[in-house]
């Protein structure tokens, strides 16, 4: 049979990786050791962008809501809690392996590139795998019959607890970080004043042992959640999951993504996971196609059942004002960081003039842009250098700022418009006769002069109120 040739999904983005290795955003995990397959370690300026991101949420999401406190559980749990979930029996993907070069990868994945169906459970790649067996060829060696048949692989990492190895147990990294959450349900509500409906958030380090782990850090076996899990009497479950849909793609468009970028995909009721009653993804389009960035589910009261179940403790909660006891059905949001951070870097990547006068620039939203300002004398000498420093040392006491005085200006500005510093500020030798400094836009690049002693107090109401001022 004709074979569609599989998409190369790399191609779309690779002068957005090259840009992040080049400015020192994200490079490849162990890369002096030739690298080690879906891993990325994050750069200094990387840094700064994740965690501005986690800040953000977590500004909105806890601290400005007082119906949502934070956690942070342990990223190993006992092996039960994984019972419990249901990630033992079926965290699952179908797996084909290569007999000829031993490559491993899944086989929904393989199928649905090359146009035979979507959405493929094992059963339905197994009956595609005897159809076509004799056909079916290899992605990485090309030979044709030497694929195994699809069989189920589970996604969690193994490793082993204990400072004997008699009296060592088997544990897992967690794959998510919601079961936590679920388990620290009846410590919360014991030791804080919350009452339903209220949400407990987490941020923390997830692991899936992804077969197709690409598209970037799109898909990785390490990476990190923004999760809340937001507990409500039966029956109420409806109402906010709508309330949570839409916060959090208002965030998303908060947060400089574009409209046109979104849109929100209700799952079927043959997809719903066997816990879930409603669950919609918001996705974005990413430079290789539209693709999963939040998910919010309803998830029932699934979890808080099968671990009162299997732990034996009660995790009901008992409502003062309708005086009843139940167990809280939940609405979750979850969004991968990385996804999240991929998401913003694709939206704000921008070349201008494709040319001889060519700009690359990131338009990052100003809260977000892992530099908020850039000080340039035009002189190491003459004291402008001087000049440049006390500034520079006043506004990091605010937010992260680079000093820069090598190079020509139009070259300082290059790196910075490829960092997504939002302001530049030139210290001349105007500077020293009347105390006034440019003040370069990175999105329009126009410049104004103003008194030196204003450049703070216009930094900080430009970068951190929620009308910035500029275009994104």
């Amino acid at each position: 049979m004709a074979q569609k040739k599989a998409k190369n999904i790399a191609e779309p983005l690779k002068d957005l990786v090259a840009l992040c290795k080049r400015r020192g955003f994200i490079f490849p995990g162990s890369d002096i050791y030739g690298g080690l397959t879906a891993t990325f370690d994050y750069g200094p300026y990387g840094t700064e962008l994740l965690r501005n991101i986690k800040n953000e949420w977590w500004k909105t999401f806890v601290h400005q809501r007082e119906d949502v406190v934070g956690l942070d559980s342990s990223i190993m749990l006992h092996p039960d809690v994984w019972k419990a979930s249901g990630h033992i029996a079926s965290f699952n993907d179908p797996l084909m392996d290569c007999k000829q070069c031993k490559s491993r990868f899944r086989a929904d994945s393989y199928f649905e590139e090359r146009g035979m169906g979507e959405g493929l459970d094992l059963a339905a790649t197994v009956e595609l795998h005897n159809k076509h067996q004799t056909e079916l060829a290899c992605p990485d060696c090309g030979t044709r019959g030497q694929l195994t048949a699809p069989r189920q692989f589970n996604l969690m990492f193994k490793t082993r607890m204990g400072a004997t190895a008699e009296r060592d147990i088997e544990v897992f990294l967690r794959p998510e970080t919601a079961q936590g959450i679920f388990i620290n349900f009846r410590n919360v509500t014991d030791s804080c004043r919350v009452k339903i409906p209220f949400g407990i958030a987490q941020i923390g380090k997830s692991f899936r042992n992804e077969i197709i782990a690409r598209q970037f850090v799109f898909r990785t076996r390490e990476f990190e959640q923004m999760e809340l899990e937001y507990f409500c009497q039966p029956g109420t479950q409806e109402q906010h999951f709508s309330h949570w849909l839409d916060y959090c793609m208002q965030w998303l468009k908060d947060m400089g993504l574009r409209t046109e970028n979104l849109r929100i995909r209700h799952h079927e009721k043959e997809e719903l996971s066997h816990y879930s009653d409603a669950t919609a993804d918001i996705e974005y389009q990413y430079p290789f196609g539209w693709g999963e960035l939040w998910g919010i589910a309803s998830r029932t009261n699934f979890d808080l059942n099968a671990h009162q179940s299997l732990s034996g403790k009660n995790l009901d909660y008992f409502d003062a004002e309708k005086n009843e006891r139940y167990l809280p059905y939940v609405v979750e949001p979850a969004l991968g960081v990385n996804r999240l951070l991929l998401a913003i870097l694709s939206d704000a990547y921008v070349v201008e003039n494709p040319g001889a006068e060519q700009r690359t620039v990131l338009k990052l939203h100003p809260r977000l842009a892992p530099v908020k300002a850039a000080i340039f004398p035009l002189q190491k000498k003459d004291g402008l250098g001087e000049i440049a420093r006390k500034l520079y040392l006043e506004l990091a006491d605010f937010f992260p700022v680079d000093f820069d005085q090598t190079g020509s200006i139009g070259k300082r500005y290059y790196r910075q418009d490829e960092l997504g510093t939002p302001y530049c500020i030139t210290i001349d030798y105007e500077t020293r006769d009347d105390e006034t400094v440019t003040v370069r836009d990175r999105n329009t690049t126009e410049q104004q002069r103003m008194p030196l002693s204003a450049v703070k107090h216009f930094l900080l109401e430009k970068i951190f109120s929620r009308d910035t001022g500029i275009s994104l």
